[in-house]
């Protein structure tokens, strides 16, 4: 006679109970975590429900000027996320992140690490565009960081990269001075975080790029140790 449904899953529970304690025998107490296509799902899903409420939302009025909400775009399961400042005209057009000069530079920045943009995940701390691509205003960023430290919750990168004064300030204190902080190893929830410049600023300063390229190799060897 076969086993009811509740059966089974009774004989499976002690089957796998008597394992664990035989393994518990030989000294293993951890069974090593391994990332299945259920939880790729189950990111994928969270970071769409967040972008439906980011759409949604009206805390600041900069979704009454804007073409497009621009969330953020990449792998859910990133081991590296960058996070910019604000859309820009392009970005604002298209609805995705660092698409224009600035974005194109970005691109080769993080050709540079050994990556390619479908293998990390880019953001702006704001999702909508500011009039004229101003400095976000104070309360502006008060009403987007909650979304920017979701996406990262659900992400969970191995390191992160701020992208110009904007992203580093929203995620270390307003304290931070970019300028002083740059190529510098720090912590944003127990996640290295490394900040550099701007691409933007790249491009109106390419002198600059050197302490970039710097910077860049810190990150790839923050992520080639966290692999280790």
């Amino acid at each position: 006679m076969r086993m009811q449904p509740v059966d089974e899953l009774r004989s499976l529970a002690r089957s796998l109970t008597q394992q664990l304690e035989s393994l518990k025998g030989w000294g293993l107490t951890e069974l090593p975590v391994r990332r299945t296509q259920a939880s790729d799902t189950a990111k994928k899903l969270a970071l769409k429900r967040l972008d439906e409420r980011i759409k949604a939302c009206r805390q600041c009025p900069l979704y009454r000027t804007r073409t497009h909400y621009v969330p953020g775009e990449g792998s859910p399961n990133a081991k590296l996320v960058f996070v910019g400042e604000a859309p820009g005209r392009e970005e604002d057009l298209q609805g995705r992140p660092f698409v224009g000069a600035a974005g194109q530079l970005l691109t080769k920045m993080i050709e540079a690490i050994g990556l390619t943009r479908e293998e990390v995940y880019i953001c702006n701390v704001l999702k909508d565009r500011p009039p004229g691509n101003r400095t976000p205003l104070p309360e502006e960023v008060e009403a987007c960081v909650p979304f920017l430290r979701e996406q990262l919750s659900i992400l969970q990168p191995r390191v992160l990269c701020t992208l110009g004064a904007v992203a580093a300030k929203a995620l270390l204190g307003s304290h931070v001075s970019i300028t002083q902080i740059r190529g510098q190893s720090y912590a944003y929830q127990h996640i290295p975080l490394i900040p550099t410049l701007h691409p933007a600023y790249l491009l109106r300063n390419p002198s600059a790029k050197r302490l970039v390229r710097q910077d860049l190799k810190k990150v790839k060897k923050l992520l080639e140790n966290e692999e280790s």
